[in-house]
């Protein structure tokens, strides 16, 4: 199977501070390849440098063949590089369902300006925005929530939602950091079952993640 992502010789120095050092490795298409390893291993880094968020000191990270590192984070994004972030990325008093519309933007000409004043490409757009975002909640588990506002949800959704709005840029490969974190035994085989059914639909994934029989249900390679 081709090569998704190649990451070549990459370390990242902050002065005297070696937080990723020499690391070599390559996720294959529609792969789930799992990086572990303790806390303050530089795994988060790894990912800050794989999604273009930091400059590797050496080294660089191919897509599909083509060098990615250095490039704007959106630009990479644009490139089909995706990282599911944080909650505070999300927006709180916005519906499930205009996160993910939002989060199309990311592949689109139109503006966000245009999306929230109805005018220009954005308008065009808007139905066939809202017929993706409905389907990949639908793949999520997540339909039943599409008008229910962000803050309202608990953690194990608010996570997938992050994971519904990477899904809305139409990755080439996720970079999925630490999904299970937080979360109890249900909300954990929830997200477990999400992760192989985005398996199961072709999409090549990179994980970072602590829980290890989580890990190990998932993972094709560590």
């Amino acid at each position: 199977m081709a090569e998704m992502l190649e990451v070549s010789r990459l370390t990242k120095r902050f002065g005297g501070l070696v937080a990723v050092n020499d690391v070599s490795f390559s996720v294959r298409e529609k792969e789930i390849l799992s990086v572990i390893g303790p806390n303050g291993a530089g795994k988060s880094t790894l990912f800050k440098l794989i999604s273009s968020f930091l400059r590797p000191t050496t080294g660089e990270v191919r897509l599909k063949g083509e060098r990615i590192s250095g490039l704007a984070p959106h630009i990479a994004a644009r490139r089909g590089v995706v990282r599911t972030f944080q909650e505070t990325t999300i927006f709180k008093n916005m519906s499930v369902r205009d996160n993910v519309i939002i989060a199309h933007h990311l592949r689109s000409k139109a503006s966000l300006f245009g999306f929230f004043l109805g005018t220009g490409t954005a308008k065009a757009d808007e139905a066939a925005f809202g017929q993706s975002a409905d389907e990949i909640l639908a793949l999520l588990g997540l339909s039943s929530l599409a008008h229910e506002i962000a803050r309202n949800l608990p953690h194990g959704h608010l996570r997938a939602l992050g994971i519904a709005i990477g899904l809305a840029t139409n990755p080439s490969i996720l970079l999925l950091d630490e999904p299970f974190a937080g979360m109890n035994h249900d909300e954990t085989m929830r997200m477990v079952e999400m992760v192989r059914r985005l398996r199961e639909r072709g999409l090549t994934i990179l994980l970072v993640e602590h829980d290890m029989p989580a890990v190990m249900k998932i993972s094709d390679r560590l």
